[in-house]
């Protein structure tokens, strides 16, 4: 497999999990919407979360800067760091993204924006200290295919709408404790209670269910970035060897948060972390088929 066949078949992988998660919002929507015997919750939820969306789309960017207590990073303390973003956006044929450091040993990296005019690179301390200039090109390449690709907005999505599917969820279970069902006049009996169990267990699940979806595609979407930054830099084996560096530091950030961990280009919760978590609630693939993807071995 080519990276072009690798970047199309994580694309199509990608909106198949989207349009799998969409439908579990509709069925839960309308499952509301016809136990309480009330259309309007199904309206005030798609107005909800078409605002939730809106407000996310407009400001996902300085949230996710003021959580990760990053700052711009001035051109004369990071003259380097500069060149090397505005060389790989003139090869992207994108504008040249603001620039910002995290003060962390932690090596780490991630981009945010809700579009390529809007986006940001933000690098750790650690992550400058520990590569050479062919790795920070391979890690930056990455961050800069993120938003080539718009992942970052689509990711922002997917966030909004995993944290809407939670409130829906502990809506209905808090009705329950406290009663407020409606029966449609005791018709089709055998019918409803069939629809209540169902909606139930999807109500229960729904949770779960959107945070396996985020995951899958948070590990999509960075094999994709991995395979575009190799094409932009013509160079795998520079994100490859970035990519063991960071592996191998094993203390988490000190802004680690499961808000934000997929965002970046490694687990911010470092490698100790990981040992024994299933690999289907990772947050990122493992190190090692990232690896093997960009180089074979």
């Amino acid at each position: 497999m080519t990276l072009y066949t690798h970047q199309s078949s994580n694309i199509r992988k990608t909106w198949l999990l989207m349009a799998v998660f969409f439908g579990v919002i509709v069925a839960i929507g309308w499952f509301l919407s016809y136990y309480y015997n009330d259309p309007g919750i199904l309206y005030f939820a798609v107005l909800f979360s078409i605002f939730s969306n809106v407000g996310s789309y407009w400001f996902s960017d300085k949230i996710v800067l003021k959580l990760t207590r990053a700052r711009q990073a001035s051109e004369t303390e990071f003259h380097d760091l500069h060149n090397i973003v505005e060389n790989l956006a003139i090869t992207a044929g994108l504008p040249k993204p603001r620039i910002f450091v995290i003060e962390d040993q932690a090596p780490n990296a991630f981009a945010t924006g809700r579009n390529k005019e809007r986006a940001v690179v933000a690098v750790t301390t650690g992550l400058l200290g520990m590569l050479d200039r062919t790795e920070l090109e391979g890690v930056i390449a990455h961050e800069l295919s993120h938003i080539g690709n718009r992942d970052i907005l689509l990711q922002t999505i997917v966030v909004v709408l995993v944290g809407f599917l939670t409130l829906l969820s502990d809506f209905f279970v808090r009705a329950r404790l406290f009663g407020g069902h409606s029966d449609s006049g005791g018709k089709g009996g055998q019918f409803q209670s069939i629809i209540m169990i169902v909606g139930i267990a999807l109500m229960v699940l729904s949770p779960i269910i959107a945070t396996l979806i985020q995951l899958a595609i948070s590990r999509k979407r960075e094999f994709l970035a991995d395979a575009s930054g190799a094409l932009l830099t013509r160079y795998p084996e520079g994100l490859a060897n970035a990519l063991r560096k960071i592996s191998g530091y094993s203390a988490p950030m000190k802004v680690a948060s499961n808000a934000t961990a997929h965002l970046f280009i490694a687990n911010p919760f470092g490698a100790k972390a990981l040992r024994g978590l299933p690999k289907l609630f990772m947050t990122h693939p493992p190190m090692e088929e990232r690896i093997k993807a960009l180089v074979g071995n």
